[in-house]
């Protein structure tokens, strides 16, 4: 049955669910999943996104999430102006991204700390999301729950390590999403999960034997 937010769309600053609402979504999730806020992003966008962005404002819903605005945020039309003065060094391109979805954007960011990552989503209808790629890695996330993003040696043992943490602090698993670029090299796992975790417990996923880097993520998609 459809929830009442998936009928009449999510409380935004408009003009569209699909290309304003959920490119702020997409902006939100890949600041999450950097880490914090950008100081500079180059933005790709695809088809339908390329086609209309001017008129639906999909620029501005962009940058405005990635400045941290949820998508009923009145300053998202001046976006722009507060990318400038909060550091964000934003650029709008349109290009070919392949066989995807025509509501899709790649944003190639780079944190703070100098780090670059490149994360492409779409914008699957009345607001709501999905990340297909972080980095190298395939990977499908929507936001919906919170999550646990963690970098590993793909090895024996790592996820049952993690997944034993998570049981000890009665935290539990809705869906789980392994990539690896190559047999025993570098891996992905995007754990989405019923409740938040715990500082402490994030700690000790942080440790287990393997493992590079560990993100705890809260649900992204509006209700």
């Amino acid at each position: 049955m459809n929830s009442v937010f998936q009928i009449i769309g999510p409380v935004m600053v408009g003009p569209s669910s699909s290309h304003t609402a959920g490119a702020v979504l997409l902006g939100l999730a890949a600041r999450s999943i950097l880490g914090g806020q950008p100081v500079a992003a180059r933005i790709l966008l695809h088809g339908s996104f390329a086609q209309t962005y001017r008129g639906h404002g999909t620029d501005i819903a962009l940058v405005a999430g990635l400045l941290g605005m949820a998508p009923d945020d009145e300053r998202i039309p001046d976006s722009m102006r507060w990318a400038k003065e909060l550091g964000l060094d934003a650029s709008i391109e349109s290009a070919d991204l392949g066989d995807v979805h025509p509501n899709t954007v790649r944003m190639e960011l780079t944190g703070a700390d100098g780090r670059r990552l490149d994360i492409t989503g779409s914008s699957i209808g009345g607001g709501n999301i999905v990340i297909t790629r972080i980095g190298k890695f395939d990977v499908q996330f929507k936001g919906e729950n919170h999550a646990l993003v963690v970098s590993y040696k793909d090895q024996p043992g790592v996820i049952a390590n993690i997944t034993s943490i998570l049981a000890g602090e009665h935290v539990n698993i809705a869906t789980m999403n392994v990539s690896r670029e190559a047999k025993h090299g570098t891996a992905l796992a995007i754990i989405e999960l019923d409740q938040p975790v715990s500082s402490e417990a994030t700690a000790l996923v942080a440790q287990v034997n393997g493992v590079s880097t560990v993100m705890s993520l809260p649900p992204l998609a509006v209700s």
